[in-house]
């Protein structure tokens, strides 16, 4: 979200409200002066208007090119800074927005001793301007307490150097420049200065994450800059550096004269492997910041700092003084004059401000350090004034104090101008290298996020077959009742058929057997009829009652042969009813049977299909993982080769730069030359009227003598012979002369084209060699990331076989699994349908009917 209009305080999301003041920073804070100069802007020293409170702000423009990164990276150091509560990291003030540009506004700290001490190992050559031991060791000390606030707070500072650590004038250490810092920790974003990076921030895009021992290793270079004025591989290409750190062992202090727990800190902190280092706090408790040192070692560090580069901006304005005094009286100085002016001037006056420090230690504290080297020239130097007073409170002063020289300011911004190039190519190249790693994320998320959408999709095919099969078994299950209740309805009806069809039948054959027992009865009683009319002996009385017997003997008969009958239709009628029931039983078996195969023919279709449809969303993972691993090798391999190319023409670009400084140091020694030349001529000539004068009056002294041993006579003779001698050597002379001035002249020109041809011959070894070396780190960064290609591939294939051999498994069990519920069902089935027959005949056998599945039906039996 960027700022709605240049309004101060104008913001569209109401959330970044906070974050900002909404007052006038030009009428807020008064007496600006430029303090120093980076990539992100300007420095200011200021005054708090209202308040009076010393400050400094950083202006941070967030206009013109990548305007919302800038704004974000604003966004962030701001939200950074306000998290920080500690005594060893700089305090936050506030921030205000005036016309696209931030102001940030943090307590006022003297500065760093970064560049400071190499400006002045620069202007005075002859005087090295060193740190001691017990400095580095104070210095070091407070930046480990910041680092380890920031990492105990799972933050990150990612550009630790020490140009970044910076001193109070009480001599309190202070952590600055949170403009790369992350508060999230692990991180993957390639941020920091190059030469202070650690490996795995190098190679974060490709090898993963990084935590908070990246700043270990930074502080790890930061100690050898301070020992050394410069951290390892400055004089190499940012580019070719990168991959020189990232591909090769750790570097580590190069004199020998360090003490061994100086040592030992240094290679503790530049531990290749980010497990084997150790974390900030680990680092507290070693020797080398845990030993005893004076507590004003850093006030006094930073008095002779004051002292120095007071007298520095004393000798430049006495120097500017006295060259305008010059040119209006006598007209302008000789160069070589005033360059002997300058270097005597330094000599007396900055060197005992200097040395006054280094007495401090030997006279005040009775502490020499044991990792100072050895320099005679300092032994002999003594304080010019008595110690300074300690710091006092600098918040309500009306002027500022700094340990920069106002020659440093300015060549800092002179240099901030030429170095636009160099500085615009590293931040393209940090921005190229996080848009690519963005991108990889990107396509990342986005390949995950189609895989998660494919999976889903074959879950939900899944998820949609199993809902089919469950309803297709529930319809089945639903048929299948249907299906019983109508075959048990059936079966009901066909054996109530059956009963009615054997009732009809026995109650017919009942019928026919009364009405024969009806005709038998009949015929029988006219028979006896006959007879008894053919007798007629026998009284009426008497036939009456053989007629009555006979009659109660036939139906008592025929009652008899009924009941019989009766009781074998009623035995028949149970027997055939129960063969009935166990056929009518038998079928109901076999009709559970063939729902039961039904639905286990379904059930094993359905499992089939499904392990269709697996063996098919296999191929097809297979097929995208396949894909999206070649999709995403592709990109990765497109961003090196486009890393490679940039690097390629960012080397190109340093060389010929390199080659381009070198042409105009050489134009300028060329320019130079004839000054020199006339210097040196001057100076034989000088030597040469010395001679002439020396000679001169070695001859009037001859002269005088001869003139008095020598008769009058022969004066003129004697003055003549004089002359012509003395002509003759002054002759002699003035021919050397000539000959000095010539081979002077000779020597200094093949001298400066000799020097200037092995300075154009090494330039173009080292720029070969470095262009050699970053050639072979990146056939090398390419033959690990082919490899890695490789790995991953295998690796897939690896998975995706084991996935396949998962799936047929899985696939051979479900089937085993199917196989053995059908045996079974099926079993258990047959058992109770077993269970049940054995049980009804052992119920017909207890009723008494036996056989009962051999029962020959009625040839008009329903069926």
């Amino acid at each position: 979200m960027m700022p709605s209009s240049t309004r101060k305080g104008g913001l569209k999301d109401p959330e970044l409200t906070n974050l900002f003041f909404k007052d006038d920073p030009e009428e807020v804070f008064c007496d600006l002066h430029e303090i120093g100069h980076g990539s992100f802007g300007a420095v200011y020293f200021a005054r708090n208007s209202y308040s009076n409170e010393v400050v400094a702000i950083k202006k941070m423009s967030y206009n013109g090119k990548q305007t919302t990164e800038k704004w974000q990276d604003i966004i962030k150091e701001v939200k950074f800074l306000e998290q920080l509560r500690h005594p060893n990291t700089i305090e936050y003030k506030g921030c205000y927005l005036k016309d696209n540009t931030a102001w940030l506004v943090m307590e006022y700290c003297l500065g760093s001793f970064a560049k400071h001490r190499m400006t002045l190992f620069d202007t005075f050559f002859f005087f090295f301007f060193f740190f001691f031991f017990v400095e580095i060791a104070a210095i070091t000390h407070g930046a480990l307490l910041g680092l380890a606030y920031l990492h105990s707070h799972n933050m990150i500072h990612r550009d630790v150097k020490a140009g970044n650590i910076l001193l109070t004038e009480s001599g309190q250490v202070k952590l600055a420049d949170f403009g790369s810092a992350s508060i999230a920790s692990p991180a993957n974003s390639f941020v920091g200065t190059p030469y202070w990076m650690a490996p795995e921030v190098i190679l974060a895009m490709d090898e993963g994450q990084y935590e908070g021992k990246v700043d270990v290793w930074s502080l790890g270079i930061t100690c050898i800059e301070l020992a050394e004025r410069k951290p390892p591989l400055f004089n190499m290409n940012a580019m070719s550096a990168l991959y020189h750190i990232a591909q090769n062992d750790s570097p580590s202090l190069q004199s020998n004269e360090w003490s061994d727990a100086f040592r030992s800190f240094v290679d503790y902190c530049l531990l290749k492997i980010p497990q084997d280092r150790p974390s900030s706090a680990e680092l507290l408790r070693h020797e080398f910041v845990r030993r005893e040192r004076p507590t004003r070692v850093l006030i006094d560090l930073i008095q002779r700092t004051k002292d120095a580069v007071r007298e520095l901006d004393n000798l430049q304005y006495r120097k500017m003084k006295k060259i305008l005094y010059q040119e209006k009286h006598n007209g302008p100085m000789g160069e070589s004059q005033e360059e002997e002016e300058v270097v005597s001037y330094t000599l007396v006056s900055v060197l005992p401000a200097v040395a006054c420090g280094y007495m401090l230690y030997t006279t005040d504290h009775q502490y020499i350090p044991d990792d100072v080297p050895h320099r005679d020239h300092r032994s002999d130097l003594r304080p010019s004034s008595s110690e300074r007073a300690q710091a006092h409170n600098y918040k309500n002063r009306e002027r500022f104090a700094t340990i920069k020289s106002a020659s440093l300011v300015t060549r800092q911004i002179h240099e901030h101008e030429q170095e636009n190039e160099l500085r615009e190519q590293m931040s393209g190249y940090k921005r190229m290298r996080r848009q690519h790693q963005k991108q990889l994320i990107a396509l990342e998320n986005k390949l995950k996020a189609e895989m998660d959408e494919h999976r889903l999709k074959l879950q939900k095919e899944l998820e949609t077959h199993a809902n089919n099969a469950f309803i297709e078994l529930e319809k089945l299950a639903k048929k299948h009742a249907i299906q019983t209740d109508k075959e048990m309805k059936t079966l009901g009806a066909d054996e109530k058929k059956f009963q009615q069809q054997i009732m009809a039948q026995q109650k017919k054959e009942l019928t026919n057997f009364l009405d024969n027992q009806k005709k038998q009865y009949k015929l029988c009683k006219e028979k006896i009829k006959e007879e008894m009319s053919e007798d007629h002996s026998t009284p009426k009385k008497e036939k009456q009652e053989r007629l009555s017997k006979h009659k109660e003997n036939i139906q008592h008969s025929q009652a008899e042969e009924e009941a019989q009958l009766l009781g074998q239709q009623r035995a028949f009628y149970d027997r055939n009813c129960r063969a009935f029931k166990r056929k009518i039983m038998v079928k109901r078996h076999e009709f559970e049977q063939e729902q039961l195969r039904e639905e286990l023919n379904k059930k094993k279709t359905q499992k089939e299909m499904e392990h269709a449809m697996l063996i098919r969303q296999d191929e097809s993972t297979q097929e995208l993982e396949h894909r999206q691993l070649k999709t995403l090798q592709k990109l990765r391999m497109d961003l090196i080769r486009l890393q490679h190319q940039t690097e390629l023409e960012n080397q190109i670009e340093y060389n010929n730069r390199r080659e381009r400084e070198l042409h105009r140091k050489h134009v300028l020694e060329l320019r130079q030359q004839p000054k020199n030349l006339k210097a040196m001529e001057l100076q034989i000539k000088k030597q040469f009227q010395d001679t002439c004068k020396v000679q001169t009056k070695q001859y009037k002294a001859l002269r005088h003598h001869q003139l008095e041993v020598t008769p009058k006579s022969e004066h003129k003779m004697v003055l003549k012979a004089l002359k012509d001698e003395q002509t003759r050597k002054l002759a002699i002379l003035a021919e050397q002369y000539e000959q000095s001035i010539n081979e002077m002249m000779a020597s200094q020109a093949l001298r400066l084209d000799e020097a200037q041809e092995a300075e154009c011959q090494a330039l173009r070894q080292q720029l070969q060699q470095e262009m050699e070396l970053l050639n072979a780190y990146q056939s090398k960064i390419k033959i690990q990331t082919e490899a890695q290609h490789e790995r991953e591939q295998q690796k897939l294939e690896q998975k995706v076989s084991l996935r396949r051999a998962h799936l047929e498994q899985k696939i051979e069990e479900e089937l085993a699994s199917l196989q053995k519920e059908r045996t079974d069902r099926i079993k258990h089935l047959l058992d109770r349908q077993e269970r049940e027959i054995d049980a009804f005949d052992m119920e017909s056998l207890r009723m008494g009917f036996n056989n009962l599945c051999a029962l020959d039906y009625p040839k008009d039996d329903y069926r």
